[in-house]
């Protein structure tokens, strides 16, 4: 251990204060709406809630958890993120592996890139797409909330970057020793490339767990709303003249602010707990030492 200069002491001390502050300004407000989904209407309303709940209550969460549609959209969002992150993924690393070769080693590699590349630059447009699903009958089913966004160009060039950065020895030892494409991919490439993975396995997971809107667009059927979706529409579009006593009562227990707050951590909760599990692999370099002299 080196002895810390003067001039080293300081930056760290400012440094930690800083990456304080920032930290603090981050949680803050989410401990604001947090306490304002445990806060009653009035307080709320009335701006009464900083940092700790004022008039305990848990009447906005049992008004979305006690509806059997909040049960569906929860069941439909689980399989819409298992069913896309399964089929985004192996698609990505379908087309990333081979992009990352150099074009003595795929010939058409260009071609195929700007192919990709142009989508991300042009857009057909809201039309064009809604005519698309319409047209291969997949409307009013989950495959129209997988299927159009099972390509990500920008998770495919992270992953075709990260791809090209490995070693080029580990390859060509793997090919001495008899391994195919096929082999070397999936049993070396993707075990060295878990920081990508898991990067753009949480980008897939937020995409499809925090869609809405294709949800209000594809599906005709309210059974078949994702959950953002049934929470994107449960207060606004509720009408009192088909609503229930209890649906009222409830209703009257709560505000839109509240429920707002509510729907915020029932939506973001899923991925406070997957977070933690894939965070770690960020920090790591699994190339380091993987190549010996």
């Amino acid at each position: 251990m080196h002895k810390l200069t003067a001039s080293r002491r300081v930056f760290l001390i400012v440094n930690y204060i800083l990456l304080s502050v920032t930290a603090i300004a981050c949680i803050l407000p989410l401990i604001n709406v947090l306490a304002i989904s445990f806060s009653s209407s009035s307080a709320a309303a009335a701006g009464y809630v900083k940092l700790w709940p004022v008039d305990f209550t848990i009447d906005s969460y049992k008004f979305a958890l006690t509806k059997h549609e909040f049960l569906d959209g929860f069941l439909v969002s689980l399989k819409r993120v298992g069913l896309g992150y399964a089929i985004s993924m192996v698609v990505s690393i379908l087309i990333a592996y081979p992009l990352s070769k150099e074009k003595q080693v795929l010939r058409s590699r260009n071609i195929y890139a700007w192919f990709f590349i142009v989508t991300m630059l042009f857009h057909g447009g809201l039309i064009p797409t809604y005519m698309t699903i319409k047209s291969v009958g997949l409307l009013d089913s989950l495959w129209a909330l997988v299927l159009p966004s099972t390509v990500s160009v920008f998770n495919v060039i992270l992953l075709m970057n990260f791809f090209r950065e490995l070693p080029k020895e580990i390859e060509e030892a793997a090919n001495m020793d008899g391994s195919g494409h096929w082999r070397t991919l999936w049993s070396i490439y993707l075990p060295l490339s878990m920081p990508s993975v898991a990067t753009i396995t949480l980008f897939i997971v937020v995409f499809h767990w925090n869609s809405w809107f294709d949800g209000l667009i594809y599906m005709n059927s309210t059974t078949n709303y994702p959950l953002q979706s049934y929470l994107q529409t449960i207060i606004i579009n509720v009408d009192p003249s088909t609503a229930t006593t209890n649906d009222l009562l409830d209703m009257s227990a709560i505000s839109d602010r509240t429920f707002k707050a509510a729907q915020v951590f029932l939506a973001a909760f899923p991925i406070l707990i997957v977070y933690p599990f894939l965070q770690k692999y960020f920090m790591k370099g699994l190339v380091m030492g993987s190549v010996k002299g």
